[in-house]
């Protein structure tokens, strides 16, 4: 699921998960609207900081997509430009530390966009 992904993605670069409580994750951030529509699309509660300048934080449950409350949409593309193309090679490059992740280097030619998982991946510039 793509939402599930982007929740993955997020967590990672602006959260944590919770190991000592429950089993769920927290997002910490300055911008209280985009946490607030997010507490309701996973059916979170949410209360912004009420202290000026300070983060505020989301929750998100293990078992949030059990909830029901996330609406999955659908957005057809229409490319002009899309054909199916030949992986001429993959190679694993590997982080180590406290938040490992893995690299993906592609280059694209001769155009500079393609699509994965219905998600537009872009050629570095």
């Amino acid at each position: 699921m793509t939402f599930a992904g982007f929740l993955d993605g997020y967590v990672d670069g602006d959260g944590h998960r919770i190991q000592k409580h429950w089993d769920a994750r927290v997002v910490v951030s300055g911008n209280v609207p985009f946490l607030r529509d997010l507490a309701a699309i996973i059916g979170a509660r949410f209360t912004p900081n009420p202290t000026p300048g300070r983060a505020s934080r989301v929750y998100i449950s293990d078992r949030w997509a059990r909830r029901g409350t996330f609406q999955a949409e659908h957005h057809p593309l229409e490319l002009d430009e899309s054909n199916w193309v030949e992986v001429r090679d993959v190679q694993l490059r590997k982080a180590e530390g406290a938040k490992p992740f893995t690299l993906y280097s592609y280059r694209l030619n001769p155009h500079p966009g393609f699509l994965v998982n219905g998600h537009l991946a872009r050629q570095p510039w």
